[in-house]
């Protein structure tokens, strides 16, 4: 448990870096198509700048995607209290507790560190789930919270809004950019085949690139997420049934982002083959069957 979450920190930096690697190389490649070292410099320096917004901002525009109202204990005793006692538990500060008004079963975590933690339900988890799997849920989510997931996937939340952001930018100057000094210098623009050419690309790949990230990271951690939440409530069979009043009742969020798709306990997307591909979360019957395998070693 302790080296997963030691690796969990390492990831953080290398995805720091790999998010300013990827935005540099773009800024290099712009520089070179416009012939202008300024451009690359001026990349660099939004991408920084933004990384930053997004370390400390991230979490906040997650919740605010998601439509939570944050609340106290007075307006839902039964979530905060449950929240508050794996919190004393877990020996974590209690974090924030926010309801998303959604009848699709749901819940999140994130927060760049314990101290700075947010976790969510949807008042259709609220409805469906009795006292033992809902603390599953939430121990669940407790458990991102524990083994640094939050930060990790606060970073690569704004990694895939990053990249979507640069491919509509990169596609709006192949097809508008450039102005009337780009064109008579052949640099820019719509009459540049070259800057079309990587739009098109840009437009197709960067999707693919993001819900490739996204699922390479997060379906590890649904399961070192589970296996944390049946070692703090010593009741794996709590999550199990939760997990599958999710399988036979779970529907798609009405306010779906796929940029945050890999926060939820369960995939919040309508089903289809591309979203199966490129699932951010394990199918629910292996996750169910771990936590039976758990539950025979208590």
């Amino acid at each position: 448990m302790y080296r997963a979450i030691a690796k969990n920190k390492r990831n953080t930096v290398f995805i720091i870096l790999l998010f300013l690697v990827i935005i540099g190389a773009l800024g290099w490649l712009a520089g070179v198509v416009y012939q202008s070292w300024s451009i690359t410099i001026t990349v660099l320096v939004i991408a920084t700048v933004y990384a930053l917004i997004q370390y400390f901002a991230a979490s906040r525009l997650a919740v605010s995607l998601a439509g939570g109202q944050e609340i106290q204990k007075s307006d839902n005793p039964r979530l905060f209290r449950v929240v508050e006692n794996l919190a004393i538990t877990d020996g974590l500060p209690t974090p924030r507790v926010f309801i998303i008004n959604d009848p699709a079963p749901n819940a999140f975590a994130t927060g760049r560190d314990p101290q700075h933690a947010i976790v969510a339900a949807t008042t259709g988890l609220l409805d469906l789930m009795d006292d033992q799997e809902l603390e599953g849920v939430m121990a669940h989510e407790m458990g991102h919270v524990q083994n640094y997931d939050t930060r990790v996937s606060m970073i690569v939340f704004g990694l895939v809004v990053a990249i979507g952001f640069i491919a509509d930018l990169f596609l709006r100057f192949a097809f508008f950019g450039g102005g009337r000094g780009n064109d008579r210098n052949g640099g820019g623009g719509g009459g540049n085949p070259i800057v079309i050419v990587f739009g098109l690309a840009a437009m197709i790949v960067a999707p693919l690139v993001a819900a490739g990230i996204q699922a390479a990271i997060s379906r590890q951690r649904e399961y070192l997420a589970d296996a944390t939440s049946a070692m703090t409530t010593r009741n794996p069979e709590g999550l199990a049934s939760a997990l599958d009043k999710l399988a036979q009742y779970g529907r798609p969020m009405r306010k779906q982002n796929s940029s945050m798709a890999h926060l939820w306990i369960s995939d919040p997307s309508r089903p289809g083959f591309m979203s199966r591909l490129f699932s951010t979360h394990p199918p629910l019957a292996d996750r169910i069957e771990r936590l039976h395998k758990i539950g025979g070693e208590f």
